[in-house]
């Protein structure tokens, strides 16, 4: 085949595939020129998940008429002059391709009117193709931008884009991250005709919050701000006691711009370190701010990746910032001598009886913490292929493993795990029939972020199969009436919460996966604890119930209930090898 120079129209939507992925990364462009025109209201309007319209609005400084059909070329910008400005960026858009981009693969429209003029200017593009001149319109101050049947010339682009439901939490998760960094901006956003997020751009961050994740968690979050020789760090973290079981709840800027770097989330969650459980996560909102020529933004088509000068010195500026705002909040514990010795960093001195789940969850740990640097661990026995034998109950140690002697050597049995299983597995084969569920005396409210209500409320029906009644109480609000009968002692809201976590990264799962994920969050919100003292009788029914179990050796999150030393294993281990 012989070498050609693609035709404009074909550039053009290679170009769109890298920068407009789905419809949030429109949403995303036109957000971000709204800012750089210095808008301070914005107002976006979406339908059908962005397929067939999405609308940004802005009261920002105008495009004059005459250079509209310029604006909607390949490479045109008014932000860059030579390419030393490269590593000058001020602003969120310098590219020159998103507007052509996006226009090449929608029904396109401007409309933009100088604040001092009479009527403005509106300009049609369709498929990258302009519908004449622009041409005078009347309209208020500002741009409106309105980008109709997005991908309705690239069908195979459609076939790409996740459910509805999904693209539209990827919108109301964008402009909520937006709307957190610049709380002085009016944020309106509009899905299918109802609101999901309104701020009243006040210019106090905290407020946001409180339109983001509720007024309880809101309140609960630590003020972070630091200076650093070249940098300064502002925002806001969750305490310990506030986490989640995923990086979802962190966001981070530079310079105003929402990055998705793995590298400084995990300098972050550094700062966090001892003071988090494994598998937990903090939640945060984090501003990194620094000279332009410090960071490169130019290393990713939709610039959601930066690169700076001094990679380390910033790492380490927000590992410091985060550790410096915890220890600040965090009264440090004093240190008394004790006759009794107790393991290191033992989490399990407070026994509690019953199978209330009053204490925090520990994950269990095989092998010691402490074991020094290249040891090797002692090895394991495998399980017996067959299941779980019956075991004889020895009894409990550390309030948090069962210990129990079965036909081929000794089982240590994660009380927590095994738990999860057991409730699991009853829960699962309840849904065939009405599960028990206990109406609470008084309805709990449960404020959420939007895109996290609009998850909810996709499950409501799931929810209530499970034994939760839960029902709409205004924009992001939402009322528990009644919870499965095994979660009664739980705090209904953090409930709600630790159930719907795990879905945010979820795309489209079929409906009994959804509800086996469900039924695992609740079984692990309400299975016994590690540091739960249990009776000789609440141990011996645990290991019954586990052995009547299908699949007993694991937890419905796939964690180990046991551990098998065998009478092989512990012969070697105390030198009687060929003794008998």
């Amino acid at each position: 085949m012989p070498i050609k120079i693609l035709p404009d129209e074909v550039a053009s939507q290679i170009a769109a595939g890298e920068v407009v992925e789905r419809p949030a990364s429109v949403v995303k462009e036109l957000v971000e020129n709204a800012l750089d025109a210095h808008a301070t209201q914005i107002s976006i309007t979406v339908e059908k998940a962005g397929q067939q319209l999405i609308e940004v609005a802005d009261n920002g400084s105008d495009i004059p008429a005459e250079e509209l059909p310029v604006a909607l070329a390949r490479h045109s910008t008014s932000k860059l002059s030579t390419a030393s400005d490269l590593f000058r960026i001020t602003t969120l858009g310098f590219r020159g391709e998103a507007l052509a981009s996006i226009a090449s693969v929608s029904r396109f429209s401007i409309t933009t009117r100088p604040e001092d003029a009479e009527v403005g200017a509106r300009f049609v593009v369709e498929g990258g193709h302009p519908v004449g001149d622009p041409q005078p319109v009347g309209a208020p101050a500002g741009t409106v931008v309105r980008v109709e049947d997005l991908f309705y010339n690239v069908p195979a682009r459609r076939k790409f884009l996740k459910t509805e439901n999904t693209e539209r939490r990827q919108i109301d998760d964008l402009v909520s991250r937006y709307s957190l960094a610049y709380p002085g901006v009016r944020f309106q956003l509009v899905q299918e005709g109802r609101t999901a997020l309104q701020t009243t751009g006040s210019g106090d961050g905290r407020e946001v919050l409180v339109a983001m994740f509720g007024a309880d968690i809101a309140r609960q979050m630590l003020a972070v701000d630091t200076i650093g020789e070249d940098f300064q760090i502002t925002g806001f973290i969750s305490p310990t006691s506030v986490t989640r079981s995923n990086r979802q709840g962190i966001t981070l800027f530079v310079n105003g711009r929402w990055v998705q770097e793995i590298a400084l989330s995990t300098a972050l969650i550094q700062g966090y370190h001892t003071m988090l459980m494994v598998g937990r996560y903090p939640m945060a909102v984090l501003f990194i701010s620094l000279p332009p020529e410090m960071v490169d933004v130019n290393v990713h088509p939709t610039k959601a990746e930066v690169r700076f000068t001094d990679r380390d010195e910033v790492f380490r500026g927000v590992q410091r910032a985060v550790r410096r705002a915890l220890l600040a909040h965090t009264p440090v514990p004093s240190v008394q001598a004790q006759v009794r010795w107790t393991p290191p960093d033992s989490p399990r001195s407070r026994p509690s009886s019953g199978w209330q789940p009053t204490l925090p969850e520990r994950d269990p740990m095989l092998h010691s913490e402490q074991a020094e640097e290249g040891e090797a661990p002692p090895a394991q026995a495998p399980l017996p292929a067959s299941g779980v034998p019956l075991l004889r109950l020895i009894g409990q140690v550390g309030t948090a493993y069962l210990v129990a002697e079965g036909p081929d050597g000794l089982y240590l049995v994660d009380q927590h795990a095994a738990h999860e299983r057991i409730l699991f597995e009853r829960l699962m084969a309840q849904r065939s029939s009405e599960v028990p569920s206990q109406a609470l005396l008084d309805p709990v409210p449960v404020e959420l972020d939007s895109s996290s209500a609009r998850l909810l409320e996709d499950q409501l029906d799931t929810m209530k199969s499970l034994g939760f009644q839960i029902e709409p109480f205004g924009p992001n609000t939402f009322q528990v009436r009644s919870l499965p009968a095994l979660l009664i002692g739980v705090d209904p809201a953090a409930a709600v919460r630790v159930v719907i976590e795990d879905f945010e990264e979820d795309e489209a799962p079929l409906q009994n996966e959804i509800e086996a994920k469900i039924v695992a969050r609740v079984c692990k919100r309400a299975a016994v604890k590690a540091g739960q003292m249990l009776s000789t009788d609440e141990q011996k029914a645990l290991l019954r119930d586990l052995e009547a179990c299908q699949s007993p050796r694991t937890c419905p999150h796939g964690r180990p209930t046991m551990i098998h030393l065998s009478i092989d294993l512990l012969e070697r281990q105390f030198g009687r090898t060929g003794a008998r």
